[in-house]
């Protein structure tokens, strides 16, 4: 199948739709929605393999990350199947802050230890010591990368912001000087006061690499590590035995390994390793 040069859904599911009478397995680059084209158009016929490329994986079947990927094709022989959860969002009320997730099918996937589990989602009540200890302690003069996510979205709330749920804003002096922020935008307002606020996807663990690749690994090499501050409530901790990160440069995920502080409330933090 040769697509054209600007591709859409339709173009993986006819991909798709060729491949599956043809292959062991169809192994995709991207996130949900390539997903579940992909369920869409083979179902349990044949098994299936994410590479997480996307902006949105929080189906299980994805493996941590390329080379991983690699690895569970390479003993593919070796593996059984089984059914696993194809999820997606409804990505515009996740950009006015609700989060709707979809189960959109099951889809058969190797069972391997080094498949992400399904993304977990938490209530919004817990979050409230971590904003009041982010206010509080908030460098004025400070330059701010915020990330996506629940836990963060209540930070720019907090701040009254026109940020967005799902992207990377830039606040300093308490304002929005950049909404929804590539790594071009973020590499041009970086300076030596700049700091990261993420936090962990439930279930996963991952800080860099997931859904926040626009905070790149040329903006890891220029942000000092103190600077990146770890946000996330008690309850997702407590189901993470450490922290993950796969920003695709081997150097840069080496030099964010070993233990880094989470901000679980106001006053409380947690010691967890980066792995």
């Amino acid at each position: 199948y040769t697509p054209p040069k600007k591709t859409t859904a339709d173009d993986t599911k006819k991909a798709a739709e060729i491949m599956k009478e043809k292959v062991d397995i169809i192994v995709f680059a991207g996130g949900d929605g390539t997903a579940a084209d992909i369920l869409d158009v083979v179902g349990n016929d044949v098994p299936i393999l994410g590479v997480p490329a996307g902006v949105k994986m929080y189906s299980s079947v994805f493996a941590l990350n390329p080379r991983d990927a690699a690895e569970i094709v390479d003993s593919l022989e070796e593996l059984q199947m089984e059914e696993r959860e194809v999820m997606d969002i409804d990505e515009e009320a996740f950009r006015q802050g609700e989060l709707k997730i979809k189960l959109k099918g099951y889809a058969l996937t190797p069972i391997h230890e080094k498949i992400q589990g399904g993304k977990e989602v938490y209530a919004v009540g817990s979050k409230e010591g971590i904003v009041e200890w982010f206010m509080k302690n908030m460098d004025e003069k400070g330059t701010y990368i915020i990330g996506g996510g629940s836990t963060t979205w209540s930070i720019k709330e907090a701040l009254g912001i026109n940020g967005t749920f799902l992207g990377a804003d830039i606040v300093k002096g308490g304002k929005l000087i950049c909404r929804d922020a590539t790594e071009k935008d973020i590499l041009k307002h970086m300076d030596k006061n700049a700091y990261i606020v993420v936090s962990p996807l439930g279930g996963q663990g991952f800080i860099f690499g997931r859904g926040n690749q626009q905070i790149s690994s040329e903006v890891l090499r220029r942000i000092k590590r103190d600077n990146i501050l770890v946000v996330g409530t008690r309850e997702k901790l407590a189901r993470l035995d450490s922290l993950r990160v796969d920003t695709g440069d081997k150097e840069v995920d080496e030099m964010l390994k070993g233990y880094i502080q989470v901000i679980t409330g106001y006053g409380e933090k947690k010691l967890i390793r980066i792995e």
